[in-house]
């Protein structure tokens, strides 16, 4: 991976951390995720005249990406009903990367085993992090551990479905464009047929923190998806989650979670790996 695609996931990383945070401070976290899709949605459609069609070997990627990412909102926006951010995102984001090398892996494109081990690393203290990183473990906190691995699950899959998306379109900035408005209309349905009329008349009273968090979005995973192109795909999703870091920082500055002890060690684990999977 050159600097240039390193220094820029990175930054992808905090913008992903910040618009985790808005939708944690929004009482109605489903709500919050579609709003900030469908923001981004009609900002692409804005943008698709300039960058043209997507290549009929991407649709198929595109197509299945559309439903992980879909299972992947519906499923954080449940874990952050039952557990604070602090918990549930470093578990969502930091379990998938490991389950990604070892997916790339079986297709075909693994990893150096000192990335490998870097990998590895990351997930112990993603481990550390959902057994002492909530208020206490009560069962509200296991559920929100459960409902976090089924994210890193969803997130694994739309990472390789995108990765690989953006390498048969030959161009990551029309793909990346597509994929946010079809997730937007696809988000909008949703929204529909679980909230009705009334979703809709609160979607049209978006505010700027869901808009703020649309442009977040999009920045932050197209530059992912750039990144997949240039890149191992397993080596972008590992390095993404130091946006755990980012969020931690978040969680503890501005929604006033407590860090603890454990979660600092956690993040210095989590740290640690990045550093040995970049180095790998």
């Amino acid at each position: 991976m050159t600097t240039a695609a390193f220094l820029a996931v990175l930054c992808a990383a905090a913008l992903h951390a910040g618009w985790n945070a808005i939708v944690k401070t929004n009482a109605d976290r489903f709500f919050s995720i579609a709003a900030l899709t469908v923001a981004a949605g009609a900002i692409s459609a804005a943008a698709l005249p300039f960058v043209g069609g997507l290549s009929p070997a991407a649709w198929p990627w595109l197509a299945g990406s559309l439903v992980a990412h879909t299972g992947y909102k519906l499923f954080l926006a449940r874990a952050y009903q039952l557990g604070d951010m602090g918990q549930v995102y470093p578990i969502a984001r930091g379990a998938a990367p490991l389950l990604t090398a070892c997916a790339m892996a079986a297709l075909g494109e693994p990893l150096s085993p000192l990335a490998f081990a870097g990998v590895g690393i990351l997930a112990a203290g993603i481990a550390l992090m959902s057994l002492r990183g909530g208020r206490s473990l009560v069962q509200t906190e296991k559920g929100a551990v459960g409902a976090a691995l089924i994210t890193a699950v969803w997130i694994m899959g739309y990472t390789i479905l995108d990765g690989m998306g953006a390498r048969a379109s030959g161009d990551p900035r029309a793909y990346a464009l597509w994929l946010f408005f079809c997730d937007g209309v696809a988000m909008f349905a949703a929204l529909r047929i679980l909230r009705g009329a009334e979703g809709w008349r609160r979607l049209t009273r978006t505010g700027w923190p869901e808009w703020v968090g649309g442009v977040m979005s999009m920045g932050a995973y197209s530059i992912a998806i750039w990144a997949a192109t240039v890149s191992p795909i397993a080596l972008v999703a590992a390095l993404r989650e130091t946006s755990v870091l980012f969020a931690a920082l978040i969680s503890a500055a501005i929604l006033r979670e407590p860090p603890t002890r454990a979660r600092l060690v956690a993040a210095l684990t989590i740290l640690c790996g990045v550093v040995l999977a970049r180095l790998g």
